[in-house]
């Protein structure tokens, strides 16, 4: 059960509800929303999609809101909504749970705003990956803010590929985020490389970094990796900021790893180690 909106210069969509059967399909999408101008999407469904429930391509000025996303925590690439190659794009009062990214951010994106947000099971809400294929556009202007993740793999991430295409990630925002028993809360990984695909890589990321923010981040770990900023040694984060971050484990070992930044830290930080 397949809906695609396209090509379309205003479109209101309200109360749809896609389902599909459990098993996964790497082709199928619940929802594709292509070159959308001016639309707004409220109160749909998308339960049990067989790769991304929602996908969002090309679209500009467009708004989701009160939305409702489901699939098993072990379900394999069924991000919740995938946003590329779009401008001016609001996610809002929405709950996602599912076996991937809540939100995923590809190349391209330009403004996005997501508030109100609860994410979980799932693997956070993540720009990227990036630097994988040629050409990608950069992705500028990302503010998250007012979110919750429930037991999720991640929290908010940015990740790109090691030694392969350049990109440029820029003006990124985290904040007044509640992290409920999450494994990686903070997270900005230049190594990511599931599965070993790119094990005859050697060589840093070219991906580059900057003007990003964590800020008003709080709550609880699972495990004790809090904050794990690992950036590429070519191209080192660039006017990286953290503030009032306050993460505990059971443990109370909770750490801080920082890899090639000189984070600007104000007001709490815990863990320390950046």
């Amino acid at each position: 059960n397949q809906f695609i909106a396209s090509n379309s210069k205003f479109s209101y969509y309200r109360s749809y509800t896609a389902l599909s059967s459990v098993s996964y399909n790497p082709r199928a999408q619940n929802i594709r929303f292509n070159y959308i101008t001016n639309g707004k999407v409220e109160g749909i469904t998308s339960k049990d999609s067989k790769q991304f429930h929602i996908n969002v391509l090309g679209c500009k000025n467009l708004i989701f809101c009160k939305m409702t996303i489901i699939a098993p925590a072990d379900s394999p690439n069924t991000d919740g909504i995938h946003i590329g190659r779009s401008s001016d794009i609001q996610v809002l009062d929405t709950k996602i749970a599912t076996g991937d990214d809540c939100i995923s951010i590809g190349d391209g994106l330009q403004h996005l705003t997501v508030e109100r947000v609860t994410c979980g099971p799932g693997h956070g809400i993540s720009v990227g990956s990036l630097g994988r294929y040629p050409n990608e556009a950069p992705v500028q202007g990302i503010w998250v803010r007012q979110c919750t993740f429930k037991g999720t793999d991640n929290g908010v991430r940015i990740k790109s590929w090691p030694d392969m295409e350049p990109c440029e990630v820029s003006d990124v925002h985290f904040d007044d985020i509640t992290m409920d028993n999450v494994c990686n809360p903070i997270i900005i990984d230049q190594v990511y490389c599931p599965s070993n695909e790119c094990k005859s890589k050697k060589g840093p990321s070219k991906v580059t970094i900057r003007d990003v923010s964590f800020k008003n981040i709080k709550g609880t770990v699972r495990g004790d990796d809090a904050i794990m900023i690992s950036c590429s040694p070519a191209h080192p984060c660039a006017n990286l900021c953290m503030s009032n971050i306050d993460l505990t484990s059971p443990t109370g070992k909770a750490k801080a790893t920082c890899l090639n930044v000189k984070p600007i830290i104000t007001g709490t930080m815990n863990p320390a180690g950046c």
